[in-house]
């Protein structure tokens, strides 16, 4: 937007989920550096710690605001004239709602340049089970998640998935005490990627949609074969349909629903919601609907079906 003079980088997570770490190396590197001054806003403080001597002979100036009623329009409007940033970086309270921020105005020229949200793996079950409705809500607004501390045993495909579900144009990256880490995805699908049919089990259809939609050019010219819901966007011509799964990413009343788009001469004669058993080739296309390439399906066969036994999609 041409209004925008003062980018926001965004960092959320919960305590001790490494966003002063990461700030901390980011804010060291050359690529990062800019001449003018920077606002770094805390809005909470862990055990890490800044060398605020260190961030001032890089034009780097600090600000703590550690309630989140302080946390107002009024008070950014006042620390934007106080400092007049170029730039300005919010380590976000991990108990406050991020969703707030969508509803908030920011000082004229400020808007959110990146949101990047940092998840501990080492604790991230505990804070899923018990404060997942929180921690989707900086997924879904969110650019990138990096799950740090990672070890080789930590069921990381999983984690990857389950964010995929919430925010599927976020960056996922696994790092460890050493830096990212590669060749988590080596596991073999659990289903035959070289057969003439791939058969899309009811139980892996997440883990196939995730992967579809991650490596498209995997499936170009692949068969597949699965079971879903027909739904039938008033976007769509007759002739196209989604076939899909509705995905459970916090509780039941927050859901969505992950299919591909569809071409078939048999569209025309599908109810919304009816169950279906789709077999089709893959190909990736352009279209408007994934503001991108992505998979769209030519089905070589669609009838009606039964309702599987179990309707939704899980990824915890």
């Amino acid at each position: 937007m041409p209004d925008v003079t003062t980018p926001v980088y965004l960092i959320t997570g919960f305590l001790e989920s490494g966003k002063t770490s990461f700030l901390r190396y980011t804010l060291d590197q050359d690529y990062f550096r800019i001449d003018g001054k920077t606002l770094l806003l805390l809005c909470e403080e862990g055990e890490e710690e800044y060398d605020r001597k260190k961030l001032a002979m890089d034009n780097i100036v600090v600000e703590v605001i550690d309630k989140e009623e302080d946390f107002t329009t009024e008070r950014l409007n006042t620390l934007d004239i106080l400092h007049m940033p170029e730039r300005v970086i919010i380590e976000y309270n991990g108990m406050w709602l991020v969703s707030k921020l969508d509803q908030m105005q920011f000082p004229k020229g400020w808007s959110i340049e990146q949101q990047i949200t940092m998840a501990d793996a080492s604790t991230y079950q505990l804070y899923i089970t018990n404060m997942k409705s929180q921690f989707m809500d900086m997924v879904r607004s969110t650019d990138m998640v990096i799950f740090n501390r990672c070890k080789k045993e930590d069921p990381l495909p999983q984690y990857r998935r389950g964010i995929k579900v919430a925010n599927q144009r976020a960056e996922v990256v696994f790092e460890d005490e050493n830096g990212e880490m590669a060749n988590i995805f080596e596991d073999e699908m659990p289903f035959d990627m070289d057969a003439p049919v791939i058969e899309i089990l009811p139980e892996d259809y997440g883990i196939w949609f995730v992967d579809a939609m991650d490596n498209p050019e995997k499936y170009e010219d692949k068969t597949v074969h699965f079971q879903a819901r027909a739904l039938k966007p008033h976007t769509l011509d007759r002739k196209h349909f989604v076939p899909g799964r509705t995905a459970m990413t916090c509780c039941a009343d927050d859901t969505t629903f992950l299919g591909f788009v569809c071409s078939s001469a048999y569209a025309p004669k599908l109810r919304s919601g009816q169950w279906v058993d789709v077999t089709a080739r893959c190909h990736v296309e352009e279209r408007k609907e994934y503001q991108g390439k992505g998979i769209v399906l030519y089905a070589e066969n669609v009838e009606p079906c039964e309702p599987l036994p179990e309707e939704m999609v899980y990824f915890n």
